[in-house]
């Protein structure tokens, strides 16, 4: 077939994410932290030294970036595009079997609430989405004039989030609830706000996150959704 010009070159993108030791280390990094070689290492059971030279090649392929302190470095995802291809992938994908209770326990946790690279994921940003729509405050077209001011009354910094070359409030389709949450800069801001406000907390297990009990009255308060307060006791 002949090649198209305009046509992206994706072939090479692909076969960066498709090795399982490079896979590994680029869902680790989906929850938008910077982590060092040697945890991400630890993470994707191999060497240091393997997982330096596959951190070398991702970093060619300007899938991840490198942040230095001092004579530390740490590694993050080159940015939400990256997060985006990783999560479509993931729900195209099968489901890796659960072999002990420790990863049933891991799945269930990132299932009820999870970072999506910036936003919030899970049961609990569907749950987010669905409170919004439930009270006129977000519709298909987008944020409405009374959500623009409930989340900046919240503390959202939403002319910013509008303002961000980013998409502004898009849904993004949940890759274990099947169901949308927010996403884009705005999804991004609100998940920042409710870290801010300890509303919830990063666990144990990298993505997954807490709902606090301040956050679980301040939903509450907010939404008269149960989906919202109802999942992810305090651990």
């Amino acid at each position: 077939m002949e090649h198209i010009a305009r046509d992206a070159d994706i072939a090479p993108v692909a076969a960066l994410i498709a090795d399982p030791t490079r896979a590994a280390i680029l869902t680790a990094l989906l929850d938008g932290r910077a982590l060092a070689a040697g945890e991400l290492a630890r993470i994707a059971g191999v060497s240091a030294a393997t997982a330096s030279a596959h951190l070398a090649r991702l970093l060619d392929g300007r899938l991840v970036d490198v942040v230095r302190q001092g004579r530390h470095r740490y590694y993050r995802l080159s940015g939400h595009e990256v997060a985006e291809v990783l999560e479509v992938l993931a729900r195209i994908s099968a489901r890796p079997p659960v072999r002990s209770l420790r990863q049933s326990r891991q799945a269930r946790l990132l299932e009820e609430a999870r970072t999506c690279y910036d936003h919030l994921a899970g049961r609990a940003g569907v749950g987010l989405l669905d409170g919004l729509r439930a009270g006129g405050y977000y519709t298909g077209s987008g944020l409405t004039g009374e959500g623009e001011r409930l989340l900046t009354g919240l503390g959202v910094d939403v002319a910013g989030a509008r303002g961000s070359r980013r998409r502004f409030a898009p849904e993004c389709l949940d890759w274990t609830e099947r169901r949308a949450h927010l996403g884009g800069a705005l999804g991004a801001a609100v998940t920042d706000t409710l870290f801010e406000r300890g509303w919830y907390r990063r666990g144990t297990v990298p993505r997954a996150v807490i709902l606090t009990d301040e956050g679980r009255e301040g939903l509450a308060a907010m939404f008269p959704s149960k989906e919202l307060t109802s999942h992810t006791p305090v651990t």
